[in-house]
């Protein structure tokens, strides 16, 4: 997501190019151009897929159909891990409480699911000005007590940093992550003001924000996680770049991190 503006094969190409080994992969980019095919084309070109996102949204109508159809395609593009956006307040499930209960019930029917087929499921606490729209899980505590409920080796958490920076709590919640192997994912971006309307495309180019990412990095790796880093932005201006100047840029920020 961080350069959407490139394709696919473009993607690819200068992650090879530049000598970055794997991708986090999003669903639509994947399915416009074929679940088997960018497989494939990944596959050929000797990068890993990191992780698939997005499952979840447990609070909306068809929730079990599609989050089984995002475990099978990450299956296909051979990564273990589909992050979960939770999904937030519905009509449904009108208050953070029931929002909560729902989340957690949902996943324990789809996790023995994705448990049979290899993927683990990683749920992804969101800043809390999205609990109302999009996750009413807001801090890595409350992802943690989630996840707990349920192996491991099923579901565990995303540690994001434009997620999880503000929370004082956040970083005696990675090391409780660590110690019982629940760190799936960690991805990178910087906090930026002002926040743009909407609020959703605001994240910053590493190095730009409030963010201290190297003591999160610290942090992360203190905990015991030595998978792949991402680095997620949601960015209008980025987006607006050249796509291969944005990718070599971020990688230079990732490197001086």
């Amino acid at each position: 997501m961080t350069v959407r503006q490139l394709t696919l094969p473009e993607l690819v190409a200068h992650c090879v190019r530049l000598g970055i080994p794997g991708v986090g992969l999003w669903r639509d980019p994947v399915r416009e151009y074929g679940v088997e095919a960018a497989a494939a084309l990944v596959r050929d070109a000797g990068l890993t897929v990191t992780t698939l996102c997005r499952g979840g949204f447990f609070t909306t109508d068809g929730w079990l159909a599609e989050n089984r159809a995002a475990i099978d395609e990450a299956v296909t593009l051979g990564t273990d891990t589909v992050v979960l956006v939770s999904g937030g307040l519905t009509p449904a499930f009108p208050d953070l409480a029931s929002a909560r209960a729902r989340i957690t019930e949902a996943i324990g029917e789809l996790a023995p699911y994705a448990g049979e087929r290899g993927i683990r499921l990683a749920v992804e606490p969101l800043h809390p000005m999205y609990a109302a729209d999009r996750c009413a899980v807001s801090t890595l505590d409350q992802a943690l007590d989630i996840a707990e409920r349920f192996p491991a080796e099923q579901v565990g958490v995303v540690v994001d940093t434009y997620h999880l920076w503000w929370d004082d709590r956040a970083p005696a919640a990675v090391a409780r992550a660590g110690a019982a192997g629940r760190v799936h994912s960690f991805q990178l971006a910087d906090w930026t003001t002002p926040l743009p309307a909407g609020v959703l495309n605001g994240r910053g180019q590493l190095g730009d924000g409030a963010i201290d990412l190297r003591a999160w990095a610290d942090l992360v790796e203190k905990a015991g996680w030595t998978g792949p880093v991402e680095v997620e932005l949601f960015n209008d201006e980025l987006w607006a770049r050249d796509g291969v100047e944005v990718l070599e840029e971020t990688l230079e920020r990732f490197l001086a991190i």
